[in-house]
């Protein structure tokens, strides 16, 4: 079983912040499991990340709690729900990554992220940088210090994938024993680009990390992070030491 559920319903992670496990969907031929991300804003409102399959009664239990006004698309990849959405929420703005460079399929979108938003002081976000082809806004949810990524890490539990599935899992570095970026995103990246997000997402300070695809890091957010992106920070660390030097030489 590659999902999680129940699916389709909340599941309360911290005050004002649940998660949304959908079905799977297929990305390069394997079945890979789906999750939204929903805040209650400070003004009542629903901002949601990643929308995923949309049913009767989630649409009942987001009712209760409010209007959803933001619908948020982190990359061009995580729109194959949206539609469900738009029509369910009308009055709902879409963001999205900007179009300039993004590879292929651009997402139809009301307002680009990577600028001012009217929740910039409940969730900070970013567009990692590093990649052309690539695109991915990541979030920060203040309250719960909690970040919210889609692709750029992936922890996929191998007991509840296929077993044709795993050897593919095993060498792409993104199975439980060890969440990663993935090896061919990671090849999209430069280090000097993505260097500075990643320490922005570290200056954030996150307790736990929530991921679109596999199992979610409950706690130590920042070791997880230094973890993953080890040697792109040692590398960094090097540069800076270098320059030092020579600005002391």
């Amino acid at each position: 079983m590659t999902t999680y559920p129940p699916l389709g319903t909340l599941k309360p992670v911290d005050e004002g912040i649940w998660i949304v496990d959908g079905p799977a969907v297929i990305c390069r031929r394997m079945p890979i499991s789906t999750r939204a991300t929903v805040v209650q804003l400070a003004d009542g409102t629903l901002w949601v990340q990643s929308p995923t399959g949309l049913c009767d009664a989630l649409k009942a239990e987001l009712e209760a709690l409010g209007p959803v006004e933001h619908l948020v698309i982190p990359n061009w990849e995580h729109g194959v729900f949206l539609n469900e959405w738009r029509s369910a929420y009308p009055n709902a703005q879409v963001w999205g990554v900007p179009p300039d460079g993004a590879r292929g399929n651009v997402i139809e979108h009301d307002h680009d992220l990577g600028g001012d938003t009217p929740w910039q002081h409940e969730i900070a976000h970013l567009i990692v940088g590093g990649s052309r082809a690539y695109r991915e806004a990541v979030f920060h949810h203040r309250a719960s210090a909690t970040l919210i990524v889609a692709d750029l890490i992936q922890n996929f539990e191998t007991a509840r994938l296929p077993a044709w599935m795993r050897p593919l899992i095993w060498l792409a570095g993104t199975d439980d024993s060890a969440g990663n970026m993935p090896y061919l995103m990671r090849r999209r990246y430069s280090n000097a680009g993505l260097a500075p997000s990643v320490e922005h997402m570290i200056d954030w300070r996150p307790r736990r990390i929530i991921l679109s695809h596999g199992r979610c890091y409950e706690s130590g957010a920042v070791k997880e992070l230094e973890r993953v992106f080890k040697k792109l920070l040692h590398e960094r660390q090097w540069s800076r030491a270098l320059d030092d030097m020579d600005g002391r030489a």
